[in-house]
């Protein structure tokens, strides 16, 4: 997360409220003042912000965690402003936050960007739990992600990976494939939630709402005065980042409302095949009955926008790793085009049906969210009090569950810094990531688990498998890639990922 810079003016008003506040929940975490139980508490905190200078970068979260667990163990805590932050770094612990106190631990952090940008928490993936955000999520679930429905979308899917292969096709020898990846999964949203919007686009048409997803990706990870201090929430208005805030929201809602118009006026009723905005047509239409504080358009844009934020990014971080893992573990890219080639081969294209045979491909997915999970951390928050190990945690704080540690722990997978896609073929065969494995949990767990885990593993599967089959591919440079990550809530590698192509099949694979 980034965080807006506190004042010295700020600093001289705030000093005495904080103290008094963060000292008395720090030695009373009960509000009945009775001493309970707590977690270790890391040390290394400043005055008024604790450890909010540690955690706003330009390290990653997942590593500034790492480094603080090496010291202070699998569970501890950290003053963020006034609330406390509790650190879980084991699949033991995360399984008692998840399973045990997964209805503790069901509410997200209210930020002043999610409030501003996100329909004042309309979009259910932000919201509170609650009869709203179940209400959405079974929506979501039967209706937009149910199998039958996937199913019906399959073409689209395949629509989208060929029409990258033919833009590689087209680019070669070479091509930045992290960009290329990026749009692919980004078109491939926006095609899913609101149909061919942008075969309809021009050119410079089409570059604006990118860069309105990258800022509104962007402004997700700034955190405010307010989001570290609550109480002096009215001192935002005073900076520039709630300006900002408004902005990026107005921008992304004016596409959003432009393409909801054009659904209205062709809509003839829902079917199976529709996109996520026809069907939202008569679902949000049902639910503003039950929550009429927001209306029909709100309901169905912030679903709309909550598929397209959770769906994009995290999809295009799983495909780039994967490639990035392979170019650096040749062996392992020899043995997926050698899977494509027996199971498949090169005169036609490789079509979702072919799946279920390349075991290898599916393998390959999976250990490249072991080793470097699309959410790294899982932010939750406390909505009662509850126990963790013992512990007492009171409601208000705030849990992050360090992925990135957790699947790497050297006492459930061998040789823990290796690629080895094997593995999913062997010893750990039967582990998934659905949420029901604390030892891989790339997409989540519990009840606020991704809803759409397995459309976003077909597409992953089907992507990586259209491109492996099409193309030899080596770095440009012919050296390994750096697999440094950037800085944000979606774990990226860092740097462009260059590579050479050459075609493995007939020229009219890539018409």
């Amino acid at each position: 997360m980034e965080l807006l810079l506190l004042p010295q003016w700020f600093v001289v008003v705030a000093t005495t409220i904080v103290i008094i506040i963060s000292s008395f929940y720090s030695f009373y975490p009960s509000k009945y003042g009775k001493k309970q139980k707590v977690a270790p508490h890391a040390g290394g905190g400043w005055p008024i912000i604790g450890h909010l200078f540690l955690i706003r970068g330009p390290e990653p979260l997942h590593l500034t965690l790492s480094k603080m667990a090496d010291q202070n163990g699998p569970i501890f805590t950290v003053q963020l402003g006034t609330r406390r932050g509790l650190i879980v770094n084991s699949h033991e612990m995360a399984e008692e936050c998840l399973k045990t106190n997964d209805v503790a631990f069901s509410n997200r952090q209210r930020t002043a960007a999610m409030s501003l940008m996100g329909y004042n928490f309309a979009m259910f993936g932000f919201s509170n739990y609650g009869a709203y955000w179940r209400e959405m999520r079974k929506i979501a679930v039967l209706r937009l992600l149910s199998n039958r429905k996937v199913a019906a979308l399959a073409w689209s899917r395949e629509v989208q990976v060929r029409a990258m292969n033919k833009q590689c096709y087209n680019s070669m020898p070479n091509v930045d494939m992290k960009r290329v990846l990026g749009d692919l999964t980004l078109s491939m949203m926006v095609r899913t939630v609101a149909g061919d919007v942008e075969a309809r686009m021009g050119e410079e048409e089409r570059e604006r709402w990118r860069r309105s997803v990258r800022d509104f990706f962007k402004m997700m990870t700034v955190h405010t005065i307010s989001d570290a201090v609550p109480c002096l929430g009215w001192m935002d208005r005073f900076g520039k980042m709630e300006r900002a805030f408004i902005d990026t929201g107005k921008e992304f809602d004016t596409m959003l409302q432009g393409w909801l118009q054009e659904h209205k006026d062709t809509w003839n009723g829902a079917r199976e095949d529709d996109d996520f905005m026809n069907e939202m047509l008569d679902a949000a239409h049902t639910a503003t009955q039950e929550f009429p504080h927001y209306d029909a358009d709100t309901i169905n844009k912030a679903m709309c926008l909550t598929m397209i934020v959770g769906g994009s990014e995290t999809t295009a971080a799983v495909l780039t790793w994967a490639l990035t893992l392979l170019l650096n573990n040749r062996h392992t890219l020899k043995k997926a085009q050698e899977e494509l080639d027996i199971h498949v081969g090169r005169e036609r294209l490789v079509n979702e049906s072919d799946l279920e045979n390349l075991a290898y491909i599916r393998a390959v997915i999976k250990e490249t969210t072991r080793l470097q999970p699309p959410v790294p951390v899982i932010p939750r928050e406390a909505g009662v009090d509850c126990l963790v190990a013992g512990y007492h945690i009171p409601a208000g704080t705030r849990l992050f569950i360090n992925n990135w540690k957790i699947q790497r722990d050297p006492r459930v997978w061998a040789d823990p810094l290796e690629f080895r896609p094997e593995r999913f073929l062997t010893s750990h065969k039967d582990i998934d990531f659905q949420g029901l494995h604390f030892e891989l949990l790339p997409f989540g767990g519990g009840r606020r688990v991704c809803p759409a885990v397995s459309s976003a593993r077909r597409f992953a599967e089907l992507a990586l498998a259209s491109f492996l089959q099409g193309f030899d591919v080596d770095t440009s440079s012919g050296e390994p890639i750096d697999m440094a990550a950037g800085f944000g809530t979606t774990n990226m590698i860092f740097s462009p990922i260059q590579v050479c192509l050459k075609p493995r099949m007939s020229p009219i694979h890539y018409a």
